[in-house]
């Protein structure tokens, strides 16, 4: 299994809406590490460490259009970029 950490940018109604622990509880699921914080002009950076199969799973749930009905808010675009782990642990909002 390959591990990865992937940085995505979510824009869209995405703040204020549980977004965060949406993607959070997501995460946690797949048994990934990482956060989901709330940045200037409305977008939501969503960092996560794991298998590379699992990364991409989280990334097609953020992707997926339209919304599934659980996910709140909405997602217009989300903008990926993969890195090396740095080996974080637990998945937190901030």
């Amino acid at each position: 299994m390959s591990t990865t950490r992937m940085t995505a940018f979510v824009s869209g109604h995405v703040q204020g809406v549980g977004f965060r622990w949406w993607t959070r509880s997501r995460a946690l699921e797949l048994g990934l590490a990482g956060y989901a914080k709330n940045l200037q002009y409305g977008r939501v950076e969503v960092v996560a460490e794991g298998d590379q199969g699992d990364v991409d799973k989280l990334l097609a749930l953020l992707e997926e259009q339209p919304s599934s009905a659980d996910r709140p808010g909405e997602v217009r675009t989300v903008v990926a970029q993969y890195s090396e782990p740095k080996g974080a642990s637990g998945f937190e909002e901030r």
